[in-house]
């Protein structure tokens, strides 16, 4: 399922991107539709910086603005400075892209929010004392064939542009793989884009206004995901279950499922090892069987929906997962996961220590008592606090 998702990531841009294309080379604009064509480029980049302002995405506002940039510059420069302008920019852009791809989200105003505006600001200047200086012998050594000279002659780049970007595709690829979010699969299109746009320079704006859309939309993307999936885990958070439970239908049965002695593994351990805890129990509930859906509801506290199943049919699958839960175990492993403060840990545990996590878990299906979402899971908290009460490392039902 993970790989499915990473696969969409990728592929939704890219859509996105190979249709954009097809109306730029095979459908006529009619000419009602020019002033929207000529405004696109604007609204899509005044969404995206907005967006890219309001969800404190630096990495957003600071791509828009360097196609801004790129695109007045284009548009300003006198003829004979725009052909050095759009090699110099078709090496930079795809080079600032990686850049910005591995540079981990931080504040305008911070440190590195101010160290990205130096960055930028010593290129424009270099790039303008190069013109000033040095232009057409950089012009030269750039566009020099370095190698197969024959099989590149018909290339709308240059051979330095062509080897730029492929090895910056391949780096944005390999961010991607590393990090398969919404926002880093778009970076790969968003090099399409621009070279879309370096090779018809005349729709550069255009083209420009692709990439912006195409961060937009991964913004939004991104931004839904942290508000409906919990970071800690990968699962479902409880946001999305309140959507889940207000379109369910009239059969169906919530369990709580509680991690036994939670505060104790924090306590002895420190709070490194419980987010591991957490996580491995996510683990464990997101191949829940029986078709029941997983969300983290809060702490330790997970919650189990199974939409269209009963209490018979449901409890099989929580015993299920109690068991799978108690069988896996947990290994610490190193004097980084030990909290520090701990006297109680004796010094031949430090290297390796290893325990059992059990869960406890309360289910309640609905009936004529518990009607509403709200019933249904206060009777399954009731439930899990009897059997944590009996014992824990059990179900209980309500």
């Amino acid at each position: 399922m993970n790989l499915l998702r990473s696969f969409l990531l990728l592929i939704i841009p890219g859509t996105l991107f190979f249709a954009a294309l097809y109306l730029h080379l095979h459908v006529p604009i009619p000419v009602t539709w020019q002033p929207l064509l000529t405004s696109f480029p604007y609204l899509a980049a005044s969404a995206g910086l907005f967006l890219g302002w309001r969800f404190n995405r630096t990495r957003v506002l600071w791509i828009i603005i360097l196609l801004i940039v790129v695109d007045r510059a284009l548009a300003l420069t006198t003829l004979s400075g725009r052909e050095y302008l759009l090699l110099v920019a078709s090496i930079l852009v795809p080079l600032n892209l990686v850049l910005y791809s591995w540079w981990s989200e931080r504040g305008l105003l911070t440190v590195h929010g101010l160290l990205r505006l130096i960055i930028f600001l010593f290129q424009s200047f270099v790039v303008a004392w190069l013109y000033v200086t040095w232009s057409k012998d950089l012009m030269t050594w750039l566009s020099r064939p370095l190698l197969f000279a024959g099989f590149f002659e018909k290339a709308p780049f240059p051979q330095t542009t062509i080897l730029i970007m492929l090895l910056s595709l391949i780096a944005l690829l390999f961010r991607f793989f590393m990090k398969p979010e919404a926002l880093e699969g778009s970076f790969c299109w968003i090099l399409a884009a621009v070279a879309a746009g370096f090779w018809w320079p005349e729709d550069f704006s255009y083209w420009c206004g692709v990439a912006a859309f195409l961060l937009t939309i991964a913004l939004i993307e991104s931004s839904f995901k942290m508000a409906f999936n919990d970071e800690l885990t990968g699962l479902p958070a409880r946001r999305a279950m309140n959507e889940l439970l207000l379109k369910i239908g009239r059969r169906y049965t919530i369990a709580m499922v509680d991690v036994d002695h939670f505060k104790k593994v924090n306590d002895r351990y420190g709070h490194d090892v419980g987010d591991q805890v957490l996580r491995m129990v996510a683990t464990c509930l997101r191949r829940i069987s029986g078709g029941g859906r997983a969300f983290r509801y809060g702490g330790e506290e997970f919650v189990v929906v199974f939409p269209s199943k009963d209490l018979e049919r449901a409890l099989p699958h929580l015993e299920e997962l109690r068991e799978t839960i108690g069988r896996a175990g947990f290994v610490v492993r190193g004097r980084k996961r030990l909290k520090p403060k701990s006297e109680q840990i004796h010094r031949a545990s430090v290297g390796k220590a290893s325990f059992q996590v059990t869960v406890s878990i309360g289910a309640a299906a609905r009936d004529e008592k518990n009607t509403t979402p709200q019933q249904l899971i206060k009777a399954a908290d009731q439930a899990l606090y009897k059997a944590k009460k009996a014992g824990r490392n059990q179900v209980c039902i309500s």
